[in-house]
């Protein structure tokens, strides 16, 4: 990497990190992203320019408002490093080339989203649709990185350039990883209503896939569904059990009888699984983000563990 470009692309990352922050915070709430400026939740007073500054003026004011002294939360220090390392990340693996200018937007759109949906369990369409809409315009510039789209065209004999049907089979390639993805969580969605009676997954998850699917390609899209799948299963059971282990250890207190305990605990547990809402935007943003380093390299380990 070059020195220059690495410092400046990870500047750069974090003054949309910044930028970032104030999209979580306003977005949920229906407010506009560019006006009034920023200004103290507590105090309301307007931040100035240099108190706005990226990681320095949090630093320099050690995590309190310069006026009202309240506490500033570390989560805005870590969106904006956690974004400058992110397009870092993305000119480190993808070089200086629009791939790279692809993969900043697309994971700046997901960070945004994974902690909104963290924290308010809502992923708002001012994101979702146009990122969908980003991820089909980049596939024709960028051709998505999936065998079909890359030596489909030139096993076929085409009436135009072998260039533009590249473009045109990553477009195909796009529309339907944006296809699957939606099609699948809506799918998920409508059985778990269904089955269980109650909404499993909302139509903010249906974008958001659509919006991965886009941007990664077919193949990539599945790569994303099945590992956070696994990831959200292995975090509710995770959870269950958690609970389980402290509501049986309350009990334990109240009840003489160890089997009691548990039973009660273990009922505690479940009520725990039935009403928990699980943000499981968290989990399909952050293997998309995964899916973009290392899904290729894991999909060509795994064929070759049956082939």
């Amino acid at each position: 990497m070059d020195p220059l470009y690495a410092s400046s692309i990870f500047f750069l990352g974090l003054a949309f990190g910044s930028f970032l922050n104030v999209c979580i915070y306003r977005l949920p709430l229906g407010l506009s992203v560019v006006a009034p400026r920023s200004a103290c939740p507590h105090c309301k007073r307007p931040i100035a320019f240099y108190d706005n500054l990226p990681v320095i003026s949090w630093l320099l004011l050690r995590g309190r408002c310069r006026n009202c002294k309240t506490k500033i939360s570390a989560r805005y220090l870590f969106i904006e490093v956690l974004t400058g390392v992110l397009f870092l990340g993305c000119y480190a693996y993808f070089g200086l080339t629009l791939a790279t200018l692809k993969y900043c937007v697309f994971g700046f759109l997901l960070l945004g989203l994974i902690f909104m949906d963290a924290e308010t369990k809502l992923l708002p369409d001012k994101l979702t649709l146009p990122g969908l809409a980003l991820g089909l315009v980049f596939s024709s510039i960028v051709p998505v990185n999936d065998v079909a789209s890359q030596f489909l065209p030139g096993m076929l004999d085409l009436p135009f350039s072998a260039d533009l049907a590249a473009r045109l089979f990553s477009l195909f390639d796009s529309l339907l990883g944006a296809a699957l993805g939606a099609s699948f969580i809506y799918g998920a969605g409508a059985v778990y209503l269904r089955w269980r009676g109650m909404e499993g997954m909302g139509f903010g998850d249906v974008k958001l896939m659509a919006m991965a699917g886009a941007f990664l390609g077919m193949k990539l899209t599945i790569f994303t569904i099945f590992t956070a799948s696994l990831a959200g299963s292995l975090f509710g059971l995770a959870t269950v059990l958690m609970v389980w282990v402290k509501r049986t250890h309350r009990f334990t207190r109240r009840l003489a009888n160890l089997q009691a305990a548990r039973r009660r605990g273990w009922q505690s547990a479940q009520m725990v699984y039935r009403h928990y809402q699980m943000p499981f935007g968290v989990f399909l943003g952050s293997m998309a983000l995964l899916a973009l380093f290392v899904g290729n390299q894991f999909l060509r380990w795994y064929g070759r563990l049956w082939w």
